[in-house]
């Protein structure tokens, strides 16, 4: 009788199951992170993740379209952990959903609750775009971006142009991004010192949106 012999991570059927899935997603993501789209094999993503090279094919296609779903599922969960309106009635008060919108963005920006692999990933696409930005301003960006845009509009009233209600809007965002794509610095700095850990985060958001109400509020002739 022969004996039998284990399969390979190649010969080997997929396995079809969500849990596969799910580990795929979570090792591409560290391997991506750590290497980038380029250099984050199939085969080393299939081996991290006790799977085999035939299971990304099967679940993905390729490694570009995982790559682009471990984009979209990292910021759909940071979207589900941190909703932009906070749990607000959409008639809150525009203070409010102001300052929900900022501790929202914070907290994804300062990956609060979520794997560090996360964040890293995210600053690699943004100094090295791929294919998946655009998929990540379509479904996720834009329409986020939307929103701010609405509650910043009626803040300034309806006779302010657009492009001055794009710019404020842009301003209360690159204030949130700042302690992201900053963190090394901020980690150097002592006056900043008090504002690294996480729990810090309501603070900064209180400040940011206490900052850009204040700003937005300037007398119109005073306002360039």
């Amino acid at each position: 009788m022969r004996s039998k012999r284990p399969p390979s991570a190649v010969s080997a059927p997929p396995t079809h199951d969500e849990g596969t899935r799910a580990r795929l997603l979570a090792a591409a993501g560290e391997l991506f992170a750590e290497r980038g789209l380029r250099g984050a094999t199939v085969r080393a993503i299939a081996e991290r993740a006790g799977a085999n090279v035939a299971a990304v094919n099967y679940h993905f296609g390729d490694k570009s379209r995982l790559y682009v779903e471990v984009m979209r599922s990292s910021f759909g969960e940071a979207l589900a952990r941190h909703p932009t309106d906070g749990g607000l009635p959409a008639d809150a008060p525009v203070d409010e959903r102001l300052r929900a919108f900022v501790r929202a963005l914070l907290a994804r920006a300062r990956g609060v609750g979520r794997p560090a692999w996360q964040g890293r990933l995210m600053a690699r696409e943004m100094a090295d775009p791929s294919a998946a930005i655009d998929v990540m301003v379509r479904e996720g960006i834009a329409p986020e971006f939307e929103r701010l845009l609405a509650i910043v509009r009626e803040l300034l009233g309806p006779r302010v142009p657009a492009e001055a209600v794009a710019l404020a809007a842009a301003s209360v965002v690159s204030q949130c991004l700042f302690w992201f794509f900053a963190e090394p610095v901020v980690a150097r700095l002592p006056a900043l010192k008090p504002f690294r850990e996480a729990a810090a985060t309501e603070a900064i958001a209180r400040h940011v949106a206490e900052f850009s109400r204040a700003a937005l509020a300037r007398p119109k002739g005073r306002r360039r």
